[in-house]
């Protein structure tokens, strides 16, 4: 049997690669510390680096290595290697950030937002917060671009969707049409709830499971199923929109599990969206067996058993603002407890922006991505 052996100039692209993805994660390295790294010969490493100098994708940063031996100068990727950007929608406001190839957040920007005000002001905050990202950090193209939306997510088209009772409806949005201009790449748009599971699982919040469910307790209501470590979004972008699935209410009631909250009366005044500071005090003045946490867990624990069912999730992770509360986890672990098929339920440990945390780590991958592609040779994968 004969075999094709790999051409030079794959080997080359190769060596280039492993050379970027080195500096990518230690912003500065020696030829000797990147094959060190790599396990590729120095020479072979020496003469990667050569190219990509002279392509002008690495520079010397003039800095010599110090200690026993020979000094070596370091390297690092030329600073025209370009940013990614990161937006995030949320009901409060519209947030921008640039990052590096490095991983580094270099700047920053929030406009707030009023509620309900429509798709063309938030449109215009964007563009806002985007403009105001690109004066006040370092020069340098936008060479990819992830956006976070408080809002259902159509997946074929990236614009938002409307859905009835959604708390934070901004209208028919298309965020790919508004960076169109700001981002040179490819831009990735995808609801925050989906960007919240994948930061709880790179943070190692689902304890290495490849099989989870992410319940979004918060203002509005959202579920993540991940499987096989992947995002499950559905033919259209809205697996996960748990908002309408039937629950037990008050009262043993039949009812759809955003209504719950309106029997309660723990929604904003003219609002779908929870009064998460009202519920919050509520549930630290109960005790068990209390209505207000009998009935949240009773709604919940209704959810958690579809979604078991359903998904067949490994754990259960609980994230926002009051799914959190160690009051309401306990009832909700109580209640799972019963449930036909009985699966963990971990409080989520990301608690900061979960979705930007994984909104960024996705733009940092595809800016290094676009990066590395320049030095793939054809009929490389």
């Amino acid at each position: 049997m004969s075999s094709v052996k790999p051409t030079l100039d794959l080997l080359r692209s190769l060596t280039e690669e492993h050379v970027l993805r080195a500096l990518m994660e230690h912003r500065r390295l020696t030829r000797a510390e990147i094959a060190a790294l790599t396990g590729i010969s120095k020479p072979t490493i020496s003469e990667g680096v050569r190219r990509l100098v002279e392509a002008g994708l690495v520079v010397d940063t003039g800095e010599r290595s110090s200690g026993r031996g020979r000094a070596g100068s370091y390297h690092t990727l030329a600073p025209d290697s370009g940013l990614c950007l990161v937006v995030s929608i949320t009901p409060q406001g519209v947030g921008a950030e640039t990052v590096d190839a490095f991983g580094s957040v270099v700047a920053e920007a929030e406009v707030r937002l009023g509620r309900d005000i429509g798709s063309a002001a938030v449109g215009l905050a964007l563009t806002q917060a985007v403009g105001s990202v690109q004066r006040s950090g370092p020069p340098g193209r936008l060479r990819a671009g992830v956006v976070s939306a408080a809002d259902p997510v159509d997946r074929g088209t990236g614009r938002l969707v409307r859905l009835p009772d959604a708390p934070f409806l901004v209208g028919d949005l298309d965020p790919r049409s508004l960076l169109a201009d700001a981002v040179d790449g490819p831009v990735l748009v995808d609801n925050d709830v989906n960007w919240a599971a994948r930061a709880e699982q790179a943070a190692g919040g689902v304890h290495g499971s490849r099989d989870f469910v992410y319940l979004y307790l918060d203002e509005g209501l959202g579920c993540s199923v991940v499987s096989d470590e992947e995002v499950r979004r559905g033919h259209s972008g809205l697996a996960g929109e748990i908002a309408h699935l039937v629950t037990v209410g008050p009262d043993g009631r039949a009812m759809r599990l955003t209504e719950v909250f309106a029997h309660l009366g723990l929604r904003r005044p003219g609002s779908t969206a929870i009064d998460v500071e009202l519920l919050r005090s509520r549930v630290a003045d109960a005790g068990r067996g209390d209505r207000i946490l009998d009935a949240l867990g009773a709604a919940v624990s209704g959810v958690l058993d579809a979604a078991i069912a359903l998904a067949d999730p490994e754990v259960v992770v609980v994230g926002g603002c009051w799914g959190r509360d160690d009051a309401f986890l306990d009832e909700l672990r109580r209640r799972s407890a019963d449930l036909p098929r009985q699966v963990p339920v971990l409080a989520a440990v990301v608690a900061d922006r979960p979705e930007r945390s994984g909104a960024r780590a996705a733009a940092l991958e595809q800016l290094r991505e676009v990066i590395v592609a320049t030095v793939r040779r054809p009929g490389m994968a």
